[in-house]
Protein backbone atom coordinates (compact mmCIF):
# COMPACT_ATOMS: atom_id res chain seq x y z
CA UNK A 1 0.00 0.00 0.00
CA UNK A 2 1.12 3.47 -0.34
CA UNK A 3 2.70 5.55 2.18
CA UNK A 4 0.08 8.60 2.04
CA UNK A 5 -2.71 5.99 1.37
CA UNK A 6 -1.95 4.39 4.72
CA UNK A 7 -0.90 7.34 6.35
CA UNK A 8 -5.09 8.78 5.31
CA UNK A 9 -6.45 5.57 6.59
CA UNK A 10 -5.14 5.64 9.77
CA UNK A 11 -5.85 9.72 10.47
CA UNK A 12 -8.82 8.59 9.05
CA UNK A 13 -9.39 5.81 11.87
CA UNK A 14 -7.28 6.57 15.04
CA UNK A 15 -8.51 8.19 17.77
CA UNK A 16 -6.91 10.51 20.62
CA UNK A 17 -5.24 8.85 23.07
CA UNK A 18 -4.43 9.68 27.33
CA UNK A 19 -0.79 9.63 26.02
CA UNK A 20 -1.28 12.81 23.81
CA UNK A 21 -0.95 10.57 20.89
CA UNK A 22 -3.38 8.71 18.86
CA UNK A 23 -4.59 4.94 18.99
CA UNK A 24 -6.12 2.57 16.83
CA UNK A 25 -8.02 -0.56 16.81
CA UNK A 26 -6.89 -3.89 15.14
CA UNK A 27 -10.41 -3.96 14.79
CA UNK A 28 -10.98 -1.19 12.94
CA UNK A 29 -7.91 -1.95 10.86
CA UNK A 30 -9.67 -5.45 9.78
CA UNK A 31 -13.44 -3.47 9.22
CA UNK A 32 -12.24 -1.40 6.93
CA UNK A 33 -11.39 -3.92 4.45
CA UNK A 34 -7.58 -3.04 4.19
CA UNK A 35 -4.15 -5.40 4.07
CA UNK A 36 -3.88 -5.32 7.90
CA UNK A 37 0.03 -6.26 7.62
CA UNK A 38 0.79 -3.78 5.99
CA UNK A 39 -0.87 -1.00 7.77
CA UNK A 40 0.58 -2.70 11.14
CA UNK A 41 3.85 -2.79 9.70
CA UNK A 42 3.33 1.05 8.66
CA UNK A 43 2.20 2.08 12.16
CA UNK A 44 5.22 0.17 13.98
CA UNK A 45 7.37 1.71 11.48
CA UNK A 46 5.97 4.88 12.92
CA UNK A 47 6.85 4.89 16.15
CA UNK A 48 3.45 2.74 17.09
CA UNK A 49 3.53 0.16 19.62
CA UNK A 50 1.39 -2.40 20.67
CA UNK A 51 -0.42 -1.60 23.91
CA UNK A 52 0.54 -4.10 26.79
CA UNK A 53 -1.88 -6.49 27.39
CA UNK A 54 -3.27 -7.44 30.68
CA UNK A 55 -1.59 -10.21 32.13
CA UNK A 56 -3.34 -13.59 31.18
CA UNK A 57 -5.11 -15.19 34.72
CA UNK A 58 -4.16 -18.76 35.27
CA UNK A 59 -7.53 -19.37 37.18
CA UNK A 60 -9.93 -22.06 36.67
CA UNK A 61 -13.17 -20.78 36.61
CA UNK A 62 -16.51 -20.76 34.37
CA UNK A 63 -14.52 -20.72 31.25
CA UNK A 64 -11.64 -23.41 32.44
CA UNK A 65 -12.02 -25.80 30.11
CA UNK A 66 -10.58 -23.20 27.45
CA UNK A 67 -7.49 -22.74 28.82
CA UNK A 68 -4.64 -24.62 27.61
CA UNK A 69 -3.29 -27.77 29.86
CA UNK A 70 -0.80 -25.54 31.23
CA UNK A 71 -3.47 -23.84 33.17
CA UNK A 72 -2.44 -20.42 30.71
CA UNK A 73 -4.25 -18.80 28.25
CA UNK A 74 -3.69 -18.67 24.20
CA UNK A 75 -1.62 -15.91 23.41
CA UNK A 76 -3.49 -13.77 21.07
CA UNK A 77 -2.25 -10.43 18.73
CA UNK A 78 -2.40 -6.94 20.64
CA UNK A 79 -5.76 -5.34 19.86
CA UNK A 80 -5.06 -1.63 20.11
CA UNK A 81 -1.89 0.16 18.83
CA UNK A 82 -0.76 3.50 20.08
CA UNK A 83 1.13 6.13 17.58
CA UNK A 84 3.46 9.01 19.69
CA UNK A 85 2.43 12.62 19.48
CA UNK A 86 3.00 13.63 15.88
CA UNK A 87 3.45 10.34 14.36
CA UNK A 88 0.34 11.57 12.13
CA UNK A 89 1.46 14.56 10.97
Amino acid sequence: MDDDLVRDLVTRLARAHPSGGTVIERAVIMAAGTDVDAVITWILAHGGKPEVAPELSTRRGLHGPRLQTDGASAARPPSRFVLPPGALD
